[in-house]
């Protein structure tokens, strides 16, 4: 027996809120420290038009809620890595590819615990490997052209980047992942 596909309304309803959550979240990121998580499920649900029967059919929990946001927008980030290179140099693929993540990093932060907590610290992240796989990509072709030192860690590099979810974006955190990044991106270039 085949299952009954998903009507095209309710695909709809279900981009609108995780849009709506979206948006809710980064802003709530911006407020305060950990504000994200008072993030109210009924004001996402008649933000984006919806029940609240409605959202809880397609996310049964906040956390739910969350994850899926998560998969998505990582996701986003692993497919953006061949399309930055295909369309710069590799030295400037990665640092743009890095600013995307620390713009996620920025939106993440606040529900960073429910992610961590729902994937095992990582272990069962079944992300983990396509996202080094990204960075291994960028790495690879920076090295390729020389800009980059070759024989650089993919997982190294992710450890250095996960600093990024911890920048409270109310204290200066666009800014200061901008240091950070500078400061990764020389040490991965190779010496002039």
């Amino acid at each position: 027996m085949n299952p009954k596909p998903t009507r095209r309304d309710a695909l709809d309803n279900r981009e609108r809120i995780l849009t709506v959550a979206r948006e809710a979240i980064a802003a709530s990121s911006g407020a305060s420290s950990g504000a994200s998580n008072g993030v109210s499920l009924t004001a996402i649900a008649k933000e984006a038009g919806v029940g609240i029967g409605t959202l809880y059919r397609h996310f049964p929990t906040r956390e739910a809620l969350i994850l899926e946001l998560y998969r998505h927008d990582i996701q986003h980030l692993i497919d953006r890595a061949p399309v930055l290179l295909a369309d710069h140099p590799p030295l400037v693929a990665l640092r743009l590819w890095f600013d995307e993540v620390a713009h996620y990093g920025r939106l993440k932060y606040g529900v960073a615990e429910v992610i961590h907590a729902a994937t095992d610290g990582g272990a069962d992240d079944e992300y983990f490997a396509p996202f080094v796989a990204a960075i291994a990509l960028l790495l690879k072709a920076g090295a390729a052209d020389g800009s980059l030192k070759s024989g650089l860690d993919p997982e190294d590099v992710l450890l250095q980047l996960s600093v990024l979810w911890r920048l409270d974006p109310a204290r200066d955190g666009e800014a200061r992942a901008g240091r950070i990044l500078d400061l990764i991106v020389d040490g991965l270039r190779t010496a002039a």
